[in-house]
């Protein structure tokens, strides 16, 4: 029998078993009818069926479900549906091991949370620079904000700072020349953050040409006496020399985000980094670094995607990865 033959007979006998042994209403039978041949589905691009489906299978399913927005209790009612054919298929000997074994509830799942696509922060990074070619003649501040915000798009992104780490990150923390800044995160925990090249010169730009600007302020038409250009600790500053806000910020990165298409908040830059990290191969203990995790478990939510690029390696290097 072909695999779609054998998943049709298979899904048969369940749905007799579960409207006949178990008594089930319509309604119920038909729900797990949905939820299995939704599976039945996936499996599909594996060459596999009902009957050979792995552990590994299973896991990939719930994994799409989350990715699609699938909320927890759809999930776990899927996760269930799968437990109860499989119970009854290894009662009736039809398989000998079952693959929703030790497959932890969903409940017990950390969702990844919602990243921009390369192409996506890239936008993001670029739309204050843009906004900067269209003000030609325009005051000197308001060109040093677009500056600015560029300088701070560029260290979220580099760094993975959450929203507190940088309007709290101060003058002296800044290592620009060595490449790397000193975080002060939850906790008051210190960690040293790598700059890449694009944030050290958009940085530099920002230490040079903007920050100046901003923090001589301006009251009126008369240019205040303080805060004067160096007075401010802390390293990107409002208008007048002010430490800037949270809600400032949030709406600065939403502004800039919508470039790309998408409304994105400080953190979605924070899980940028980090996921495009591990997609190209970085080690979650590093990440974990970076991220500024104290514990490797929380970092873990990003395992699947070192897990992907595992098997994508594999399976193009490995002589006998591939079938013949």
């Amino acid at each position: 029998m072909t695999s779609a033959t054998d998943n049709a007979h298979i899904l048969a006998g369940f749905l007799d078993y579960l409207r006949i042994e178990k008594g089930l209403a319509p309604l119920s039978v038909s729900a797990y009818n949905t939820d299995i041949c939704q599976f039945a589905e996936f499996l599909k691009k594996s060459e596999r069926g009902l009957l050979t489906a792995r552990r590994s299978d299973v896991r990939d399913f719930l994994h799409q479900l989350f990715s699609h927005q699938v909320d927890g209790r759809s999930v776990g009612r899927k996760l269930s549906a799968l437990r109860h054919l499989y119970r009854y298929l290894l009662l009736d000997n039809k398989i000998e091991s079952d693959p929703t074994l030790d497959i932890e509830s969903p409940r017990q799942w950390k969702v990844l949370p919602k990243a921009l696509a390369r192409d996506e922060m890239e936008a993001t990074l670029a739309a204050p620079l843009g906004r900067g070619l269209h003000r030609a003649g325009e005051s000197k501040a308001l060109a040093a904000l677009d500056v600015r915000d560029h300088a701070m798009l560029e260290v979220f992104y580099a760094g993975a700072l959450r929203v507190s780490e940088i309007v709290n990150a101060k003058l002296q923390d800044l290592k620009l020349e060595a490449g790397y800044m000193l975080v002060r995160g939850k906790g008051d925990k210190e960690r040293v953050v790598p700059l890449g090249k694009s944030a050290q010169a958009a940085l530099a730009e920002y230490l040079r040409l903007a920050r100046p600007v901003l923090a001589a302020g301006k009251h009126g038409n008369k240019r205040t006496l303080a805060p004067a250009a160096g007075s401010s600790p802390v390293l990107f500053v409002a208008r007048g020399g002010h430490k800037l806000t949270r809600q400032r910020i949030w709406q600065m990165v939403r502004e800039a985000s919508a470039a790309s298409g998408r409304a994105a908040s400080p953190h979605m830059l924070r899980h940028s980094c980090a996921t495009h990290m591990v997609e190209n191969g970085a080690d979650l203990r590093t990440v974990q670094t970076i991220l500024g995790h104290a514990d490797i478990s929380t970092t873990q939510i990003y395992t699947h995607l070192a897990l992907d690029r595992l098997r994508t390696v594999y399976q193009k290097h490995h002589p006998r990865a591939k079938t013949r």
